[in-house]
């Protein structure tokens, strides 16, 4: 009975985190005007902060660099669905696989998200993104934020089983 309330949570929060992570692949990859704000104000704060050619270099760069990692933790959080599909096809053996692949997504997850966080928190940024005039009213932030936890929700109550 406890293995399969924590497969449920499980699975509610990596539906969230892929969610989220997928559906801001496009503006990640297509130079979206957001996206090249949110890159681009990162990007000066890092060249005042660090140095001007890193902050050059995220500014460029940073939206394939981060949107390839939450492709591949989406893929890594949605892979025992496949090996699951794939097993009562069969064609896999997806016996365990789940808590790994949860565990180790969740951390995944956390560490991509405590970057977005700390960006909003402590660079010009903010938690509430303006761009011409324009507020998210938070979301991106507050979305940042509760990946964080829940992938590190994800990450505790799966690394038991993994050991």
């Amino acid at each position: 009975m406890k293995r399969r309330i924590i497969a449920v949570v499980s699975w509610v929060i990596v539906l969230w985190a892929a969610r989220v992570f997928l559906l801001s692949l496009p503006y990640k990859f297509s130079g979206h005007p957001d996206t090249r704000h949110i890159f681009g104000t990162i990007g000066d704060w890092l060249s005042m902060v660090v140095s001007e050619g890193i902050g050059n270099l995220f500014s460029s760069y940073g939206a394939y660099i981060v949107g390839s990692f939450e492709l591949l933790t989406a893929i890594v959080l949605l892979l025992p669905g496949l090996l699951w599909l794939l097993g009562l096809m069969g064609l896999a053996n997806s016996q365990g696989a789940r808590p790994w692949f949860h565990a180790y997504g969740g951390l995944m997850a956390s560490v991509v998200m405590a970057g977005a966080v700390f960006f909003h928190l402590f660079t010009p940024l903010g938690i509430e993104v303006l761009h011409h005039g324009k507020s998210d009213g938070g979301s991106l932030f507050y979305s940042a934020l509760s990946i964080l936890l829940l992938g590190a929700v994800l990450f505790f109550i799966n690394i038991r089983s993994v050991r």
